[in-house]
């Protein structure tokens, strides 16, 4: 779900956050397109808590809204999120969290401070690491050096230059993607139309039902959560907001509207945004 008209070249701000880590880590990327899914396998560049970068196996258009998931380690349960693609050029994505819950921002700051503990720690390592060899070698003196060493030697100074130059072009890409969101807000969306729900019914063409909620049930909670929904030109959900009902049912609700997809609602022929009223219902 989109938070503005999906526009193919943005003028708002860095939507950067906190710190930038560079992952490597696959990743898979779905869009809907005519109502069908199509998932891209990639490698995803580096995560911060507003959005991520990537390199696809497919092309994305900048305004189209995806689904992201990927796992940062075998351990941890796999991180879903939407988004909303700022930038494509050659394979390259960069793409903007939509509506990023709190819990998974957390998590992206965890991460970020698991490698600040462990790079803070490798300098005392190398120092002991150090001590230990000058020990080592002042009761063992180390052998002749052999030419293959010096081979070796030159070859990993080779690669490790290879490595600098090849994450200072990613690092660029990343940062001219950056130069495109300038400072800014993204313009709020302004619905044409206020459509009523049974009419907006008769255009949904994909539909996600909630799911009930464990602790919702333990509780025996139920109720109808009415919902204001914002539906964009290509039918997409822009935006969704529970106007009523315990939070826990209320947050179902939402989560399920996001993925919602209607058919274009037109005024005067020409595909629109437009408000409208929805209903989820929830029984024990």
């Amino acid at each position: 779900m989109a938070a503005g008209a999906q526009p193919q070249t943005w003028s708002g701000p860095s939507r950067r956050r906190g710190i930038r880590l560079a992952l490597q880590i696959p990743i898979s990327v779905t869009v809907l397109r005519s109502g069908i899914p199509d998932t891209l396998p990639g490698r995803l560049l580096n995560l911060a808590e507003g959005g991520i970068a990537a390199v696809l196996a497919g092309e994305l258009l900048p305004g189209e809204t995806v689904a992201l998931e990927f796992s940062a380690s075998t351990a941890a349960a796999p991180f879903r999120a939407r988004a909303l693609v700022r930038h494509h050029d050659k394979l390259r994505s960069g793409m903007e969290f939509i509506g990023l819950p709190a819990e998974q921002r957390a998590t992206i700051r965890n991460w970020a401070q698991e490698k600040a503990a462990g790079e803070s720690s490798a300098p005392a390592i190398r120092r002991n690491l150090g001590k230990g060899s000058v020990d080592n070698r002042s009761k063992n003196p180390p052998p002749p050096r052999r030419a293959g060493a010096a081979w070796i030697s030159i070859f990993t100074l080779c690669v490790v230059a290879l490595m600098m130059i090849w994450w200072r072009h990613w690092n660029r890409g990343w940062q001219a993607l950056e130069s495109d969101l300038q400072s800014g807000t993204p313009a709020e969306v302004r619905p044409k139309a206020q459509v009523p729900a049974d009419a907006m019914q008769k255009l949904l063409i994909h539909r996600v039902e909630p799911e009930y909620p464990a602790a919702a049930r333990e509780k025996n909670l139920e109720g109808v959560i009415i919902l204001d929904v914002t539906v964009g030109r290509d039918g997409s959900v822009l935006s969704v907001h529970a106007q009523n009902g315990p939070d826990i049912l209320a947050r179902a609700a939402v989560n399920a509207l996001r993925w919602w997809r209607f058919e274009p609602y037109r005024v005067n022929g020409e595909p629109v945004e437009v408000r409208t009223t929805m209903a989820v219902e929830f029984k024990p």
